[in-house]
């Protein structure tokens, strides 16, 4: 009978570089035999010197290890999945998926953009989101969904019912509850394997180091300048990959800072006087935005780590929702920027409020929209 064989990245190359094969026998060992017939030299890549199943290698009968079943004379029937899992060197994390995981994956497992190689570099990685607001909800959600490994949020606020319009990470039932354990319950209920870092605090000059030092890469869904200017500038200084995305009413924009190729003071050199551009809480968001431009943020960091496709470097994505039309404009470095031009005069981090002339908000001005 015919089963199907997930076949892992290092072997791809003996199938035809094929993620799943079919197979025919009755048990686990005639299913093996029946692959190196069909592939020769696929079974010399499982066995040790001796001509048995080498130590390093697992195999997997729906998702359960064969050593808990009936080890290789395991029975197999229409319709069962065998999986073959070597152990594989090198990094932080997991040397090996398990086969929840790779189900869990599958998706990004059979596109040659992603594999196993790719999905173990997302699940590597680390990602911090600023804010757990409106563009940081679907960020988390789909980082935690894609497998990203250690997820940070900063947020000092609590989950209010006006929240729930736009921002996806909270329920009903969170209301009343601090954004950033809302967050984490929410993010562990769609991928266990995921770890979630909360910072319940605001970040500042003295202690945005700190915080962002742990991460690989950052991701901007704060609703105020004194905080964009700050993570910029941090980010740069601590040469982070900044992800940076905006939302008011029915506009959105997005795009990503690698250090030495611009930044936000290239964009913006100085922010609008106080009061002149309102927030998300003055002049209303569309909800459906904060998805929109949240999961572009979201596709950047993804493409960043994989090393995939053209990133939003020096480039502006501009979103206008009520003509349903994007626009991307060319952002270039200013050698006269004062913190990565050719000069700079910015070494370390600034007083932030008295720089955008309002404070950083606390709890009743919350991040992320």
């Amino acid at each position: 009978m015919s089963v199907s064989v997930y076949i892992p990245t290092p072997f791809r190359h003996l199938v035809g570089n094929r993620a799943n094969v079919q197979a025919t026998g009755a048990t686990v060992s005639e299913v093996l035999k029946d692959l190196d017939s069909q592939f020769p030299g696929f079974g010399a890549q499982l066995q040790d010197a001796t001509g048995k199943m080498a130590r390093h290698i697992n195999v997997y009968v729906n998702q359960v290890e064969i050593e808990q079943l009936g080890g290789e004379e395991t029975a197999v029937k229409a319709g069962d999945e065998v999986a073959v899992i070597p152990a594989l060197a090198g990094g932080a994390g997991p040397a090996v998926m398990t086969p929840e995981m790779v189900e869990r994956y599958s998706r990004h497992l059979i596109m040659p953009q992603v594999g196993s190689a790719g999905q173990r570099k997302i699940i590597q990685s680390s990602a911090l989101i600023i804010g757990a607001g409106g563009l940081g909800s679907p960020v988390a959600l789909y980082l935690a969904l894609a497998g990203v490994g250690k997820i940070g949020i900063v947020d000092f606020d609590v989950v209010d019912r006006s929240n729930l319009q736009r921002q996806i990470l909270h329920v009903t039932e969170s209301i009343g509850m601090p954004k950033v354990d809302s967050a984490k319950a929410r993010l562990l209920s769609h991928n266990p394997n995921v770890e979630v870092v909360t910072h319940e605090e605001p970040i500042t000059s003295d202690n945005a180091f700190r915080i962002i030092s742990e991460y690989d890469y950052v991701i901007n869904g704060a609703d105020n300048f004194a905080t964009r200017y700050l993570v910029n500038d941090a980010c740069y200084l601590l040469k982070k990959p900044l992800i940076d995305g905006s939302i008011l009413m029915f506009d959105g924009q997005a795009t990503t800072y690698i250090p030495g190729k611009g930044c936000y003071r290239c964009l913006y050199p100085a922010p609008p006087p106080p009061g002149m551009v309102p927030s998300c809480a003055e002049a209303g968001v569309l909800g459906a935005m904060c998805a929109t431009i949240g999961s572009i943020q979201a596709t950047e960091v993804l493409k960043l780590i994989l090393e995939v496709g053209e990133p939003l470097v020096n480039r502006l994505l501009l979103y206008d929702a009520l003509s349903l039309e994007f626009r991307v404009v060319k952002v270039r470095r200013d050698p006269n920027c004062p913190l990565c031009g050719d000069n700079p005069t910015i070494h370390e981090l600034i007083d932030y409020e008295v720089f955008c002339g309002a404070p950083i908000p606390h709890r009743e001005a919350p991040f992320g929209g």
